[in-house]
């Protein structure tokens, strides 16, 4: 089977090409790229084509990777399943995602992630990752087999929203991930700095009257983990950064050399702390949406690569988990479908270029999870995007194909949106 894709300014950012050129399918695979493919294709094979489309004033990339995504499944079908989860990743223009392990059970064994990557295979959709448990059920106390989680598949290790507090536990964990080439994801956050906060600690949680978190409690763990990175000579990649004061500690522990990578969310950049006096529970987010000044900085460490990555932090919820008081509201956003329209803005305010945005929500996520992703060269898999940079479109949570309807975008304007997405040469989302 043959798929030629003609006329898109195509960006890839692994061979630094940034130019308009035919990207020819073949088998699953990236056949060849060039000029004028179309011409020499069809003098040679044309009844080999079984479709030709024209991507004329449309952007084609390698396919986007989410390298921070819950899926829920096992034990959390109401907030999502892995078939609702994987149809929001190909709608939002996600090929391939790596899934968080707070699952019920933890996938901290062989059987829990066999049954995700047996789930995933069955509904065929995005490629699906997924990441093991740190320590056994998250509970921070007792490594989980590596080994063994390596064998049944996951491409990570986290304890996800549950931070890893025992620094000794975090060396060895550290050491025992690099022997075996896997890393380690760090939700970095002092549980007793945070306490039973529930937004940033400032003068917004002061006059609403709520608990907060404060920037210390996120670069407290950050600076410990970027320490014992140092210590041990190992790797380390940092979870959705949210405060200045992380974009400066990452800033100089990459400026030394040492094995550190960082991501942050949509959210991070777009919304402030400001936003939580209509107290709308979609806002509350773990870390905590921050100060204008935190996002300035988070801008900054994007602009300037010190944080690698964008990853959406997809959470998806019912709406008993967000319809009750903030305090005992679920933290998160559900957000795959606007995680690109999101980080568009970055270069509409000339804060990223294409090239650059597409290396942080593809190569660079690629890299970092060792996936052979995130490019377009001759022989690789055929896991593309393609963006229209110029339709509007408004968020309407109502049409999410994730079962999570908790967005604090709902409503808003966006400019650029996904117009296929095609994972293994085969065309999954189509919204022209």
């Amino acid at each position: 089977m043959k798929l030629l894709l003609t006329g898109a300014r195509v960006i890839d950012p692994a061979q630094k090409i940034d130019s308009r050129l035919d990207v020819l399918l073949e088998n699953g695979k990236i056949a060849k790229t060039g000029p004028h493919l179309a011409k020499s294709t069809r003098s040679k094979d044309t009844e080999k084509i079984t479709e030709l489309i024209d991507l004329e004033g449309m952007i084609l990339v390698p396919g986007l990777i989410d390298m921070h995504t819950h899926l829920r499944e096992p034990g959390y079908e109401y907030k999502e399943t892995i078939a609702t989860g994987v149809t929001a990743a190909v709608t939002g223009g996600f090929t391939s995602i790596a899934c968080m392990p707070n699952t019920n059970p933890i996938n901290d064994n062989r059987a829990t992630t066999e049954f995700i990557r047996r789930k995933a295979a069955e509904v065929a959709l995005a490629n699906v990752y997924p990441v093991g448990a740190i320590s056994r059920n998250s509970e921070g106390s007792q490594l989980t087999e590596f080994w063994d989680l390596k064998e049944a598949g996951i491409v990570a290790l986290s304890d996800d929203g549950k931070p890893v507090m025992n620094a000794g536990l975090m060396r060895r964990a550290m050491e025992y991930a690099h022997s075996l080439q896997l890393p380690i994801i760090s939700h970095c956050e002092d549980i007793h700095l945070s306490a039973n906060g529930v937004m940033n600690e400032g003068y917004y949680s002061t006059i609403l009257g709520l608990n907060g978190i404060p920037a210390i409690a996120e670069e407290a763990m950050i600076a410990r983990d970027i320490l014992i990175a140092e210590f041990t000579k190992t790797a380390v990649h940092i979870a959705h950064v949210s405060t200045a004061g992380s974009v400066r500690l990452i800033r100089d522990a990459k400026a030394r050399g040492l094995k550190v990578t960082a991501e942050t969310a949509p959210h991070y950049f777009t919304l402030k702390d400001e936003s939580l006096q209509s107290y709308d529970t979609n806002f509350k987010v773990n870390p905590p949406l921050r100060t204008e000044q935190d996002v300035h900085a988070i801008k900054e460490g994007l602009a300037d690569g010190t944080i690698d990555a964008i990853a959406c932090d997809h959470a998806p919820h019912g709406r008993t988990d967000k319809e009750v008081e903030f305090e005992y509201a679920a933290n998160g956003i559900s957000g795959l479908e606007t995680s690109l329209g999101l980080s568009l803005n970055l270069i509409h305010s000339k804060i990223l270029t294409w090239p650059e945005l597409i290396a942080r929500m593809s190569l660079n996520p690629a890299r970092i999870l060792n996936l052979p992703k995130g490019t377009l060269v001759t022989g690789a898999d055929a896991d593309i995007t393609v963006i229209d940079p110029l339709r509007p479109w408004t968020v309407d949570v109502q049409t999410f194909r994730s079962r999570g309807k908790n967005s604090p975008f709902n409503g808003r304007q966006m400019q650029g949106k996904v117009i296929l997405t095609i994972v293994g040469g085969e065309i999954k989302y189509d919204g022209r």
